[in-house]
C-alpha cells in the first residue's frame, strides 16, 4: 500500500471507492463510540457522497490506516479550504473500533496536519470540538492545538443550541508542546 505519509504503525491516504465494504463496516461497528457526536458514512449511498465531497475543491479527505494489518482505523477531513491569504481550513476526524484508544488516530491526524502545512500550505487549521467531547479534547491537547474560544451555536439536524469548543493549531503542530488542560 501506497501512503502520502507514514510514521510507525500509521500511514494516510486518500479514500477510494474500493474501500467502501471496510469503510461501511467500521462505521457501523463503530457507531456507539461516535454517538451522540457524528454519524461516519454507514451505508453504500453515503459513502459515495463522502468521496463525491472529498474530491471538491475545498475538501481533503483522508484515511488513517493501520500498516500492519492494512485497516481503516479512522478518517480525517480537511473542510471549508480557504486558499489565498487566509489559507486554513476546518477539521474533523474519527477514530473507528477497534482502533480507537490505540494512538491511530492522533498520529494519523499528525501525519495529515503535516500534509497540509508543508504540501497544501495552509497556515491555520481548526477544530471544533462539541461539548462533552472528551476523546476528541485529548487529540487536540496532544498534537497541540490551543483553545481559542467557546462558541454558541444551532444545529441544524436538531435546531437546539449547543457550545463548541474551537481551537486553533500551532502554525507547525510538531515544534510546540501540547495544550495543557484546565481551558473550558
Amino acid at each position: 500500500m501506497r501512503y502520502l505519509r507514514s510514521a510507525g504503525p500509521v500511514g494516510i491516504r486518500r479514500p477510494r471507492p474500493a474501500d467502501e465494504a471496510e469503510f461501511v463496516t467500521a462505521a457501523r461497528r463503530s457507531r456507539d463510540l461516535h454517538h451522540p457526536w457524528l454519524t461516519a458514512p454507514d451505508t453504500a449511498e453515503k459513502f459515495a457522497a463522502y468521496l463525491a465531497k472529498a474530491r471538491r475543491r475545498d475538501q481533503q479527505s483522508f484515511l488513517i490506516c493501520d500498516r500492519p494489518g492494512g485497516g481503516i482505523a479512522g478518517y480525517v477531513n480537511i473542510s471549508g479550504i480557504i486558499m489565498g491569504p487566509l489559507r486554513g481550513g476546518f477539521l474533523g476526524y474519527a477514530a473507528f473500533l477497534p482502533y480507537s484508544g490505540t494512538g491511530h488516530a492522533s498520529a494519523g491526524i499528525g501525519l495529515v496536519l503535516a500534509h497540509a502545512f508543508d504540501t497544501l500550505g495552509l497556515h491555520r487549521v481548526e477544530a471544533n470540538i462539541q461539548p462533552g467531547n472528551e476523546p476528541s479534547r485529548r487529540v487536540a491537547r496532544k498534537l497541540g492545538f490551543r483553545l481559542e474560544a467557546s462558541r454558541r451555536t444551532t444545529s441544524s439536524s436538531t435546531g437546539r443550541g449547543a457550545t463548541t469548543s474551537a481551537g486553533r493549531s500551532p502554525p507547525r503542530p510538531d515544534r510546540y508542546p501540547p495544550w495543557s488542560g484546565g481551558h473550558r
